[in-house]
């Protein structure tokens, strides 16, 4: 087996689908377990499975890289950063140029026809993510609005991130290199963000454990977690449960799917030649981000000051969606730090993962 359903999947599988897969898939049974019985609820981790380190394991053998790709990082020495974008570039040559295994390839494609979706967000999942030791966060690739005839080869380039030259250089600087460091890829059905963000069950600045933070942008998070614009930052209070402080950002553009703009904006501008444009072109142009994400069919679309000016979630949303965010950190036990998105008015968590940055206990 090359592949699990989130609902199979629990926050003990990291060695098998790494730190990301293993929390959604914990998420997916305990929000199945809280909506059960209730009229109109639904689950808030959007549907998906997990492409297990077996499968990149298995992928390595059938192509016989793994021998060869111990030899070239071997020859690394990470004070020297030509040493680690040599090894690097040869490595991810091997991968992108290697076929994918006919065993591993149908059982993905099975899988993704199971969620009966046009688009997914396919993400790297190293085995060693989240770790106490160390967090790989943000080191290796994810690739969103996927379609099923790019899926395959995305996956690839999600085994291929986890020897970025970022990526070698972690395992390196992190003493990690000795160690066996695997990836599962983590495939989701896509939502339609309409507003996204951030989420931190405790205050990550003052360490308040009395208050929570909540950073919500239009459009894909994606453009918060790479740093292009600025969110609207929310705080509450927990106890009692109230808002404190909101600091409304004024957003002047947006990261949207072409032909999902929202309501609120009126017109589709294009960022590329400045005018313009039918949304339902340039379809397979990919816009590349920062920090190893790229977007597929999407488009940054400007926003006017009254479109970006406005305060993205209603206080309503804001202490509601609190309940949320509590009711994860309780269920983990630890502060945590929650990737999510609405769509038609429902909120979706994405991501959720230990804060580490926290100096001091509760």
């Amino acid at each position: 087996m090359f592949t699990k359903d989130f609902s199979e999947l629990s926050r003990n599988d990291a060695a098998t689908a790494g730190g990301k897969g293993a929390s959604l898939g914990e998420m997916t049974s305990a929000f199945a377990k809280a909506t059960a019985g209730q009229a109109g609820g639904h689950n808030l981790v959007p549907p998906g499975f997990v492409v297990l380190a077996s499968a990149f394991e298995h992928f390595l053998e059938e192509t016989d890289l793994d021998v060869e790709i111990d030899a070239i990082l071997h020859t690394v020495k990470h004070e020297e950063m030509h040493t680690v974008e040599h090894a690097s570039e040869k490595i991810q040559g091997l991968i992108l140029n290697a076929k994918m295994p006919d065993d591993v390839g149908r059982e993905i494609s099975e899988q993704f026809k199971k969620l009966n979706a046009v688009f997914v967000a396919v993400r790297s999942s190293a085995t060693a993510e989240d770790s106490s030791e160390a967090a790989w966060a943000g080191q290796l690739d994810s690739f969103l609005n996927t379609t099923e005839t790019e899926l395959l080869k995305n996956v690839q380039r999600c085994f291929a991130s986890l020897f970025t030259p970022r990526a070698v250089f972690y395992r390196f600087e992190k003493k990690m290199h000795d160690q066996k460091i695997s990836v599962a890829v983590v495939v989701q059905k896509m939502v339609e963000s309409e507003v996204s963000g951030i989420a931190f069950s405790v205050h990550p600045v003052t360490e308040d454990y009395n208050q929570l933070i909540i950073e919500a942008g239009f459009g894909l998070g994606e453009a918060i977690v790479g740093g292009n614009i600025t969110p609207d930052s929310y705080v509450v209070e927990k106890n009692p449960r109230r808002i404190i402080d909101k600091n409304i950002a004024e957003q002047d553009r947006g990261l949207f799917r072409i032909g999902s703009i929202p309501p609120f904006v009126k017109e589709v501008p294009s960022q590329r030649d400045g005018g313009f444009r039918n949304p339902s072109a340039h379809q397979n142009e990919p816009l590349p981000l920062e920090k190893g994400e790229f977007t597929g069919a999407n488009q940054w679309i400007t926003l006017t000051p009254e479109q970006g000016g406005k305060q993205k979630l209603s206080d309503e949303e804001i202490l509601s969606f609190t309940e949320v965010i509590l009711g994860i950190e309780k269920h983990y036990g630890f502060p945590c730090d929650i990737e999510w998105a609405t769509e038609k008015g429902k909120f979706y968590i994405l991501q959720s993962r230990p804060i580490t940055t926290l100096s001091k206990k509760k």
